[in-house]
């Protein structure tokens, strides 16, 4: 939740500053400039300027410096979940998570950076080759842009932001209005406590602070909505500097009769409600076939009654389930809930928002179908809507059958029919037996299909060198004062160079010897 400081009664400053409420009690816990755009672009500039002897640290020089990074927020673990909570309504549970999100993170780029980032030799191949080294050097995008949500504070910007800095780049970071205050604190840490080379900043506003970063950078990664991600993909085509957008999505989780049930509901609780549904890989909609589907609803519906919700004390861990993180969304939940049931779904347990904060309680859904914009949009938010369906055909079906495709997950004891299953998914990542876990590992690609994006993040060595320039580097392995095919032609030389290309080109002797064919 967040208000101007008008809103505060402070007039002189109004329009000067973003103040931050907590979503659980609408308490002020804080306060960001809202920079203009001269302010961007000075701090741009001054990253521009420390990014050189940042690069030339090299990957070995720029390890120390984010291995001390991460024994800070290790040492401020408390106080920057703390800061967490209060911004975005979280659970403390949920909001701890980060942190750990924040070590494999950090200890992943700076273990392989060395490897992912070193020169590389290319093997010669065709004439023209035979007599070069052919090698690759990486190298960093000067600055790179970071546009970040509101609903991780702390692990999306780790997630993209750690890699860029591992490949050398500086970076500008601009965190989302609604939940500014956490990365705010780690930028001042990264300065001020750590004195580390001022390599990255944090750009806090609105829209216009986002514009002006886009404006400033080489390279720019968006993590968002659909409809402002397609606004960064253009200005980005416009100013010609690569993009990787990270939208949204509609999870589709397929139970088949096979499955461990009492594994799929833990699965579907957890992958669907954490952080109150607030995350773009959480379950959004289910299916599950008809021999299982009473029971699944049943087990379903008594786990998620169980759930505590409420922004619980410090290092608690008393509740699961914590607010939203703003009015809007707690309408969108609203709408999509009401409207499903307008049209006849049943809201088993939930449905309602509470009247202090801005909770909505988990909810789950039944009786629901493609018709109802619980099935269809990006919900965002502490809903389980569950449907029946006849066989695997049908499930695949109707989990394609949606805009986006960013991840999903089947449930299932047979590995080749999980295998089949997956193989036919119209989604970017896909958990046998899990949720969420895909995104959570390093290594392998998280990539929205259709309209959940474009790009990725992850992905071992890809997600570092996303953010870095190919240089191709030729050199000579022979002293040679001329080549053959520079001038002048001679033309003895070119009809030898004409009969090389054919004998080592060519596919047939016929034509490796020039021989001419029937007419």
């Amino acid at each position: 939740m967040t208000a101007t400081a008008r809103e505060v009664g402070d007039p002189d400053t109004a329009a000067a500053r973003i103040v931050v409420r907590c979503p659980a009690d609408g308490r002020i816990v804080g306060s960001v400039p809202e920079m203009s755009a001269a302010e961007v672009h000075e701090v741009a500039a001054r990253l521009r300027a420390a990014q050189p002897a940042w690069e030339e640290l090299g990957p070995h020089g720029r390890k120390k410096h984010l291995l001390r990074f991460l024994d800070w927020i290790l040492d401020n673990e408390d106080r920057l979940v703390g800061i967490m909570q209060e911004e975005t309504g979280k659970s403390w549970g949920d909001a701890a998570m980060e942190i750990a999100v924040a070590v494999d993170t950090v200890n992943y780029f700076t273990k392989h950076a060395a490897d992912f980032l070193a020169d590389r030799a290319v093997k010669r191949d065709g004439p023209m080759s035979l007599t070069k080294n052919l090698r690759v050097f990486i190298r960093p995008h000067p600055l790179v842009g970071i546009i970040t949500p509101w609903n991780g504070p702390l692990a999306t910007p780790i997630v993209d932001g750690m890699p860029a800095l591992m490949a050398g780049a500086a970076v500008l970071f601009k965190p989302s209005e609604v939940t500014p205050l956490t990365w705010s604190e780690v930028t001042r840490g990264w300065i001020e406590e750590l004195g580390a080379p001022p390599v990255i900043a944090c750009a806090t506003g609105g829209g216009a602070a986002g514009t002006a970063v886009l404006d400033e950078v080489d390279m720019i990664q968006f993590t968002g909505s659909i409809a402002t991600g397609r606004k960064i993909a253009a200005r980005a085509g416009e100013r010609l500097i690569p993009h990787s957008v990270e939208l949204g999505g509609k999870d589709a989780m397929i139970v088949l009769d096979d499955a461990d049930i009492d594994r799929a509901t833990s699965g579907a609780v957890w992958g669907g409600l954490w952080n109150s549904g607030q995350i773009c890989v959480s379950v959004e909609r289910i299916y599950v076939q008809e021999r299982v589907y009473d029971e699944f609803v049943d087990k379903l519906v008594a786990k998620v009654r169980a759930l505590r919700q409420g922004m619980d004390p410090d290092g608690s861990y008393s509740t699961e389930i914590g607010a939203m993180a703003n009015e809007r969304q707690v309408q969108i939940v609203e709408r999509h809930v009401g409207e499903a049931v307008e049209r006849g779904a049943v809201a088993v347990t939930g449905g309602r928002r509470k009247d202090q904060g801005l909770f909505f309680e988990p909810t789950v859904l039944t009786g629901v179908d493609h018709s109802m914009l619980c099935m269809r949009e990006e919900t965002f938010g502490p809903t389980l809507p569950v449907m029946m369906v006849k066989d695997d055909e049908e499930a695949i079906r109707l989990a394609n059958d949606s805009p986006y495709g960013l991840a999903a997950s089947v449930w299932t004891a047979d590995k080749q029919r999980a295998d089949r299953v997956a193989r036919r998914l119209e989604t970017g990542a896909v958990n046998i037996n899990s949720a969420l876990t895909a995104t959570m590992l390093i290594p392998l690609p998280m990539v929205g299909w259709k309209s959940s994006g474009v790009g990725g993040r992850n992905g071992g060595a890809a997600g570092m060198l996303k953010f870095c320039r190919q240089q191709a580097i030729v050199s000579e392995r022979f002293r040679l004062k001329s080549e053959p095919h520079w001038y002048p032609y001679v033309p003895r030389m070119s009809r030898l160079q004409k009969r090389l290309i054919r004998l080592t080109g060519a596919h047939d002797w016929r034509r490796r010897l020039g021989l001419r064919g029937p007419k």
